[in-house]
């Protein structure tokens, strides 16, 4: 029988441009003591770590795991090629769902840099996907740039966040631009930090927690070689069948459906990436990201608020810790703890994720 996982501690530190320093293991037992602190519990009630790291070695993350209380819990550290925030998320639900395990914390070290696999042939991908959206649909690349203006207004509230800076519109389109029609503003470049969480048990939640809670729902992932793509697709090279399925089989799993997500934290590698999830994701029909986006739908005052982290475009990518990164967001608002960032009555909260191999992992979380 399967069980139920809460999330009941949650800890990042902010995000940064630049690799971090030689002190990084002071950072990440700065962190792992947060989210101790921030789940009422000590390193004593932790069954084991799940860790996903940049360049930190096994040694240099067991010594930063001592710095906060945790040097003699078990370690699974994974391995560079599976290390994504988002593989950590769903290993850790598998676990605890089959009883492997009550709490386990699940810790994203990006010491160092990603290097984006591939970039110009990406980047080609991209533009001639954002061009065919465009002429298909008749779209503006004035749509493209509202979501980075959306993003950069929404991280102005987001102390953890790279980019604060509010951008005009035409400060996007005016800028350097990288893949026509997207500009540098418009895509989420690599970054660093450290984040981390506690999930648990709901039985083990309800002995040990007395806060707010906040439970996983459902738990969806697909991976490309699962998904078969439509000849002639002008997305398919950007994951968007992968999407799609993952976001049905969410919703079949839950029995809940997109009308009923409140809060969102998706992955905006770039605006058309966003573009094309909130269609992917069912928050609107094929071909009408532009008039949602328009409306304001994917903003405060909308039906739906997406990314009020600032999502990658404001944070950037860290791929051993975004994934964490955006649970600790929308724990942080189903807990109505989100500060000026917070979506009124947010009761049902979308997570989407996607691994730097294509997999995708989206997850509903709800306040319980």
């Amino acid at each position: 029988m399967q069980r139920c996982v809460n999330v009941i501690g949650v800890g990042m530190s902010p995000f940064n441009p630049a690799p971090l320093s030689r002190e990084s293991t002071i950072l990440v037992g700065d962190t792992v003591r947060r989210v101790l602190v921030d789940a009422g519990l000590s390193a004593g009630d932790i069954g084991a770590v799940f860790a996903a790291s940049g360049l930190m070695e096994e040694r240099s993350l067991q010594r930063a795991l001592g710095l906060g209380g945790l040097g003699s819990v078990s370690l699974r550290q994974f391995s560079a090629g599976a290390a994504d925030s988002c593989c950590l998320l769903y290993q850790a639900c598998q676990a605890i769902e089959a009883g492997q395990i009550e709490c386990v914390l699940l810790l994203g070290v990006q010491d160092a840099l990603a290097t984006l696999p591939d970039l110009d042939n990406s980047l080609g991908k991209l533009g001639m996907a954002a061009r065919e959206y465009m002429l298909r649909y008749r779209a503006r690349r004035e749509t493209f740039a509202m979501v980075a203006v959306k993003a950069r207004q929404h991280a102005l509230l987001n102390p953890d966040a790279v980019f604060h800076q509010t951008l005009s519109l035409d400060q996007v389109l005016d800028a350097r631009v990288i893949v026509g029609p997207l500009t540098y503003p418009q895509f989420a470049w690599p970054t660093c930090g450290v984040a981390a969480l506690l999930l648990c048990s709901r039985e083990f939640a309800r002995r040990r927690t007395t806060g707010p809670g906040v439970r996983i729902i459902a738990q969806a992932r697909v991976i490309p070689q699962q998904v078969n793509v439509g000849v002639g697709s002008p997305f398919s090279a950007i994951g968007y069948e992968v999407n799609v399925a993952a976001a049905q089989d969410l919703y079949e799993q839950a029995g809940w459906g997109p009308q009923d997500v409140s809060v969102c934290e998706l992955h905006d590698s770039s605006t058309l990436d966003e573009l094309l999830l909130y269609e992917a994701l069912g928050f609107c029909a094929e071909g009408s990201a532009e008039k949602l986006v328009e409306d304001g739908d994917n903003t405060y005052g909308g039906n739906l608020v997406v990314n009020p982290s600032g999502g990658l475009l404001s944070l950037g990518q860290a791929p051993s810790t975004s994934g964490l990164a955006q649970c600790i967001e929308l724990v942080q608002q189903l807990r109505g703890r989100a500060g000026q960032r917070q979506v009124a009555n947010a009761q049902i909260a979308l997570q989407h994720q996607m691994g730097t191999d294509g997999t995708v992992v989206a997850t509903l979380y709800q306040r319980e």
